[in-house]
């Protein structure tokens, strides 16, 4: 069954943006990229075409220097992914995207000069969103949800949304998400069937993910 991952061109977002407010100080999450650096390996090993698409993370990989694409922003991403979109047989979006980023940035050190300082926020670009709407016919995409409340209503709706064909459910808990190097699962596909998984590494969630991969294939 692996052996369709061979030559499969395969794009894979990882780990958290940044978002600046001024040249020192930025906003983001708690993502490490392992999660989305664990499946890029997995797919690496097994003979598949991988460019992955990285935001700031200290992650030693397996895949070579030439195939990651190192980015900071949520528009640095984009850009990026726009590049070799088109091309790619799978596209994973494992990053953690932040939502919103500064309206404005300054160029310079923001000094205290208040008690109380206002920023203001506009939305960032959708990635998968966005790619969602250029997707062809024989492009298969993965997303991932983590929610914290109404689980499946909200996936539903991004998977749908975003025209996934399929959606990784994690979520904050303690050792299931962010920041730990184990994660527990649930594969919700556009027919509407759901597996659910138990607590596993990181590495065994990838192996996970790419057998529902295979599946599709």
């Amino acid at each position: 069954m692996l052996s369709k991952l061979k030559n499969l061109k395969v794009l894979i977002t990882a780990g958290p943006t940044r978002e600046y407010l001024d040249p020192v100080r930025f906003i983001s999450n708690e993502s490490t990229g392992k999660m989305g650096y664990a499946i890029a390996d997995f797919l690496y090993k097994n003979g598949a075409d991988v460019t992955l698409i990285s935001g700031p993370v200290s992650i030693t990989s397996t895949i070579p220097l030439k195939k990651i694409v190192q980015v900071k922003s949520a528009n640095q991403m984009f850009e990026a992914c726009k590049i070799y979109f088109d091309t790619t047989d799978v596209a994973i979006f494992s990053a953690a995207v932040a939502d919103y980023k500064p309206k404005f940035q300054s160029n310079c050190k923001i000094k205290k000069t208040a008690e109380v300082s206002m920023v203001e926020f506009v939305k960032n670009i959708d990635l998968a969103l966005e790619f969602g709407k250029v997707k062809i016919g024989k492009q298969i995409s993965i997303g991932f949800a983590l929610e914290t409340n109404d689980v499946l209503e909200n996936a539903t709706k991004k998977l749908q949304s975003k025209n996934f064909d399929s959606i990784i459910l994690n979520s904050p808990k303690e050792g299931e998400g962010f920041g730990f190097d184990t994660n527990k699962i649930a594969i919700l596909k556009k027919e509407g069937n759901i597996k659910f998984f138990s607590l596993k590494s990181k590495q065994e969630v990838a192996i996970d993910i790419i057998n529902e991969l295979v599946e599709i294939l």
